[in-house]
């Protein structure tokens, strides 16, 4: 994010408050009774500094559950660190703890409810305005027209789901990735959900960057992070949109749809992926049309969360190969980005130039123009510019001699960027 766009406000309005009675949690107690067991059982012993740490929970909701367990024979009192307590389990806290551990062996921060969660989403839908301007400052590294901003504006306004289609290197998936510079808050995100009994880990600091905040009223369950993006690619399986239970820790892992609600998640090269078009398609749509989708526990029981995300699909196919009218329908703005005018095009190669220092002799981004329409039947795509340069580089360096933007240079380059014709074989 560049130095034109803004740091993330933070929102408070919908934020859950610490709880600091057991049942405020929202959670069964033998979930947190559990979790506190299976700590003393994996460290060995504890205070309650430390189980606030870990497990996120209040000082008064530790310290009712301390003297139930106490009560219950279940931990002794080794000490004092300061004017906490220093404990570990007795041994019938260590058998009951053991068994627990076999049936999950979560340890970490106390999960929230799979209500509060729906409801903290919803309250978090993502309400943006946005300006031809405005929109081209979060777009300001890229070269757009402005026909392009007036079809993206209406779709990010809505915040619904986008179809992004057209060539191949016409900068799709950059424009995909960097839709979530419109937004300019904050949201929270829970560690994790507990359903029927079970636990669900959500926050991923791969996906959630979490922001240096602090609340003594915020439940410390729940994590300060920028909205989310995730790029799903090729590799994209049915797998994926489902939980996926970890046989080792009896934990279940979230779906990436899940882990991107109240953000955008990109569906790259739409068509090439290892589900099926149609098959991706059948799975969503019903939640592309209400906003919810529907989860399946290994035991089968199902229950609803929130599909509160934005779906960017990016393509180079037809859409009308990859998808019935039904679901298109679903997908209310479809934005075709075009092959680049002479002129994107000579901007692009001059930014490039610009912002990589590169000496440049004079005419070399009308030489470099017309040489890739000889290639290319006169479409000029917006990855040519910086392509062109990555192999002009790549030349310089194996030559032992400074980089720079020639006509000799934009040649070799050239000759070697695009496949040439084969003679077909009598």
């Amino acid at each position: 994010m560049t130095a034109a766009h803004a740091a993330p406000t933070l929102r408070q309005d919908c934020w859950p408050i610490v709880p600091d009675r057991l049942e405020d949690l929202g959670v069964p107690r033998s979930v947190v009774a559990d979790l506190v067991l299976r700590y003393l059982w994996l460290h060995g012993s504890g205070t309650l500094a430390r189980l606030n740490e870990t497990l996120k929970l209040s000082f008064p909701l530790l310290e009712t559950l301390f003297h139930q367990f106490r009560n219950q024979q279940l931990l002794e009192v080794k000490g004092m660190t300061g004017n906490d307590y220093s404990f570990s389990l007795t041994a019938g806290g260590r058998a009951q703890a053991s068994g627990r551990n076999e049936v999950c062996q979560y340890v970490g921060p106390a999960p929230v409810s799979i209500q509060q969660y729906q409801k903290v989403v919803k309250a978090q839908a993502a309400h943006v305005r946005l300006s031809r301007e405005s929109l081209r400052q979060a777009f300001d590294d890229l070269v757009l027209p402005d026909g392009l901003l007036d079809q993206l504006g209406p779709a990010l306004i809505g915040h619904q789901s986008l179809f992004l289609y057209g060539g191949t290197g016409n900068g799709k998936t950059s424009i995909a990735e960097r839709i979530l510079r419109i937004y300019h808050d904050s949201i929270v995100v829970p560690y994790a959900v507990e359903v029927d009994g079970h636990i669900i880990s959500l926050f991923d600091p791969v996906v959630h960057k979490q922001l240096p905040f602090h609340d003594d009223l915020l439940d410390p369950r729940w994590a300060v992070c920028e909205r989310p993006c995730i790029t799903v690619g090729g590799e994209l399986s049915a797998a994926m949109l489902e939980l996926r239970l970890d046989e080792s820790t009896r934990v279940f892992i979230s779906p990436c749809q899940m882990k991107a609600n109240n953000g955008i998640l990109i569906i790259d090269d739409f068509g090439r992926q290892v589900l099926a078009p149609r098959d991706l398609l059948n799975r969503w749509i019903v939640p592309l049309d209400r906003r919810v989708d529907y989860l399946t526990l290994s035991s089968g029981m199902k229950f609803q969360v929130p599909f509160e995300l934005m779906v960017v699909f990016s393509t180079n196919l037809n859409p009308h190969d990859l998808a019935d009218e039904a679901f298109l329908r679903r997908i209310q703005t479809k934005v075709l980005v075009e092959n680049v005018s002479a002129e994107v095009f000579e901007e692009i190669f001059r930014r490039v130039m610009q912002t990589l220092q590169v000496p440049t002799e004079p005419g070399c981004v009308e030489y470099l123009r017309e040489r890739c329409q000889e290639y290319t039947a006169t479409v000029l795509r917006a990855c040519y510019p910086r392509d062109i340069y990555c192999l002009v580089k790549a030349i310089s360096e194996y030559e032992g001699r400074p980089v720079r933007m020639t006509r000799v240079n934009i040649d070799r380059a050239v000759a070697l960027y695009f496949a040439k014709s084969q003679p077909k074989e009598a």
